[in-house]
């Protein structure tokens, strides 16, 4: 049997932590707990949790603030709880990137099957699967990117940032997270030093067919084009 899918639960009040860890643990995760903003962060930083479920409303720091931190670093999916009625919150939690919410009160089924959809949408390809968007094929196993079944020859840092940007195509990636995820999270790289790659990688899709490949998203990052 492989690892556990580990779910972090952050929430002030014990009755719900403790309600969503049966839930989940039934359902085959493996749950650990935050009582706190603060704690929530340190642990949602820690990038032990494959998805966090995350209170709005919550002492040291609230559920908003800590996602738009975690967000600075990590694409981590994020589902927030809230008892608040009002769609201005529930639509600036989705804003800062959140993945989905769930109103409180909340049938412990139903959160269990939003956790299960989110990690669906969001997990990485399988290990040797073909990651597909419109003309564009990358085997990042193989180290093999086609176009309309043409190679495209790629060095290894275009691979990793083409990789990281298709596993999840319709997420846009700040800078900050581009960069942790392809040279790691405590090495230094300029912005000078992402863009020749990104510029190189652009101009080899470009020069293949793909001229929209890779996206732009002015003040927030970059995500994957349609490559038509």
């Amino acid at each position: 049997m492989g690892q556990m899918t580990e779910i972090l639960i952050a929430d002030d009040d014990p009755s719900i932590r403790d309600l969503l860890r049966i839930a989940l643990e039934e359902a085959g995760f493996a749950a650990f707990e935050a009582a706190d903003g603060e704690a929530a962060l340190e642990l949602g930083r820690s990038g032990r949790a494959a998805l966090i479920i995350l209170d709005i409303g919550m002492p040291e720091r609230d559920g908003l603030e800590v996602c738009r931190e975690i967000r600075k670093t990590s694409d981590v999916p994020i589902l927030f709880l809230t008892a608040r009625q009002d769609e201005i919150d529930r639509i600036l939690g989705l804003e800062i990137g959140a993945d989905d919410y769930v109103t409180k009160p909340f049938s412990p089924r139903e959160l269990v099957a939003r956790v299960k959809a989110i990690l669906k949408r969001t997990q990485p390809a399988a290990a040797n699967a073909t990651l597909r968007r419109g003309r564009l094929a990358l085997d990042p196993d193989r180290h093999l990117c086609e176009i309309a079944g043409e190679a495209v020859p790629l060095t290894a840092r275009e691979m990793e940032i083409l990789s990281r940007l298709m596993t999840r195509p319709d997420h846009v990636l700040s800078r900050p997270q581009l960069v942790d995820a392809v040279y790691g999270t405590n090495i230094h790289v300029s912005d000078r030093t992402l863009d020749s790659h990104l510029r190189n990688l652009r101009g080899k899709l470009e020069a293949a067919g793909c001229i929209d490949a890779i996206e732009t998203v002015h003040g927030v990052g970059i995500r994957m084009g349609p490559c038509r």
